[in-house]
């Protein structure tokens, strides 16, 4: 028997502007850095282009960023799915109807800062911008259906970007004056918020790949992050004072791993890569200080943060409403040599021979969902929320114009599944937004063939397409789940 889900379970789907919304050029919106982000593939990486103050062309891994005094850069020998992605811009109130008539309850999405203000260091934001996200949540509110509103995911501006970005105690003070007009401008259309998109991204990459990562650049991640999490602290005490009934929650990338043998030296290991990974972010954000195990982290790469006494009182009255976190995979940690490398979500590690992988190398493991709702939980006692979770895929359009993702449908099932058995053990869930509900660009490799939606976008990895919208057979699976509340999530008659 199916676990059935509260009738107030938020239910719904998560997209973010850079992936979904494009217009990147329009309404007064400056670039960010994920317009100057190439195409890639499961085996192409993507690429940042950029001039340097010498003339000079360049170009660099996206998660490496911009050199500071480079110049962004748009080539013609290259395509930048980002800028116009699934165009949500243009079919904003279609795709809102669509979501409607799926029953959501609640819809993720994040704002392009950048559309707010162009260059982030404006003194006064950009009107088009602000009426445009009125629109999208008024449009929103007219089905009944709750935003839940990423104030920045991955798109920082790209001319702060160019300055240094995160790498600048001075990016705190442009990111509270963007959010302190968001949080004026939506106050009564918008009551759920997340601060910055899986904050914790860059230092589980930095876990992985700890062997092979300069002390510097590690040095520079957790200084930025310092800096983030003081933002993120910043946001949440400036938005309870516009508005006691907000409700803002932290959202990190779910790294769930496990020991690959019995060894002890793989336990601690593992343990290890869980407080690098996700605990270290999550412990400020939620207990508003440093956890003791950071002392062990920066001695280890001998970090020296710029950390001020006032940065701790900020850290100490920020901390969050809600636990919100992504979920897709798990991996393992191993002190031992190993033959199959697995990947998924940034993380490198050795397969798990007890599951199955992705055709990018994602592992499928709904009782790591169950695991990690459960221990995060019991360390927190915040109110939780998944806002990201979905399986990846390559979808064929039928002749007659049907999709079906039978693959889809069991991934998810059985993940809901595993969210009402940790909603039996004691975990209070307020909801779920499952990934790319409309097909979007991909993040890691800036396809639009790794769909992960309820809803298909006719567009291809070449820029190519109708940005026709087409139902799959999970639309019509998803539209049961709600109506049921979960208890029915058969799918073999869809």
């Amino acid at each position: 028997m199916e676990y059935v889900f509260p009738a107030d379970f938020l239910w719904g789907g998560a997209t973010a502007a850079n992936q979904f919304e494009g217009g990147w050029n329009e309404g007064g919106r400056g670039p960010a850095l994920t317009d100057i982000a190439t195409a890639g593939s499961s085996t192409e990486p993507r690429y940042i282009t950029y001039t340097l103050p010498d003339g000079t062309r360049g170009k660099s891994l996206k998660y490496d960023g911009i050199p500071i005094g480079a110049k962004g850069e748009i080539w013609p020998e290259y395509y930048y799915p980002n800028q116009t992605a699934s165009d949500f811009y243009h079919h904003y109130k279609e795709d809102i109807a669509l979501l409607a008539e799926m029953g959501f309850k609640v819809f993720r999405m994040s704002i392009s800062w950048s559309r707010i203000f162009p260059k982030g260091i404006e003194d006064e934001p950009n009107q088009e911008g602000l009426d445009f996200y009125r629109s999208v949540f008024e449009e929103l509110r007219k089905y009944d259906i709750e935003p839940l509103v990423t104030i920045l995911h991955f798109d920082t501006p790209l001319y702060l970007e160019e300055q240094g970005g995160w790498s600048l105690r001075s990016t705190i003070g442009h990111y509270l004056d963007y959010c302190r007009v968001v949080f004026r401008e939506y106050r009564g259309l918008v009551k759920y918020w997340l601060t910055i998109n899986e904050i914790n991204i860059p230092l589980a990459a930095a876990s992985s790949m700890a062997d092979s990562m300069p002390k510097e650049k590690v040095q520079r991640l957790y200084q930025e992050q310092h800096f983030q999490l003081v933002a993120s602290a910043g946001a949440v005490a400036l938005g309870h004072q516009v508005d006691p009934g907000y409700r803002i929650g932290c959202m990190l990338s779910g790294m769930t791993s496990y020991p690959f043998t019995c060894d002890p030296q793989d336990v601690m290991l593992n343990r290890h890569r869980w407080e690098e990974s996700l605990l270290y972010s999550g412990d400020v954000m939620c207990k508003g200080k440093y956890p003791t195990f950071a002392k062990r982290i920066w001695d280890k790469w001998e970090i020296t943060l710029d950390c001020t006494e006032e940065d701790l009182e900020i850290l100490a009255a920020g901390t969050v409403d809600m636990y919100t976190f992504s979920y897709y995979s798990t991996s393992v940690a191993t002190t031992h040599a190993h033959e199959d490398d697995a990947k998924g979500n940034f993380v490198q590690s050795a397969k798990n021979p007890y599951l199955k992988y992705s055709e990018w190398g994602w592992a499928n493991d709904p009782d790591g969902l169950q695991y990690l709702l459960e221990t995060l939980y019991d360390r927190y006692e915040k109110p939780m929320m998944i806002v990201e979770n979905g399986l990846g895929a390559v979808d064929k359009v039928e002749e007659d114009g049907t999709i079906h993702d039978p693959y889809r449908m069991e991934y998810l099932a059985n993940h809901i599944r595993a969210m009402g058995k940790a909603m039996e053990n004691g975990v209070d869930l307020l909801g779920y937004t499952s990934w790319g509900c409309i097909d979007l660009v991909s993040a890691s490799t800036g396809e639009m063939k790794k769909r992960y939606g309820f809803i298909y976008v006719d567009r291809d990895d070449c820029g190519n397409g109708s940005f026709e919208r087409k139902k799959k057979d999970s639309f019509y699976w998803y539209q049961k789940v709600i109506r049921t509340g979960g208890a029915d999530l058969g799918y073999e008659s869809i």
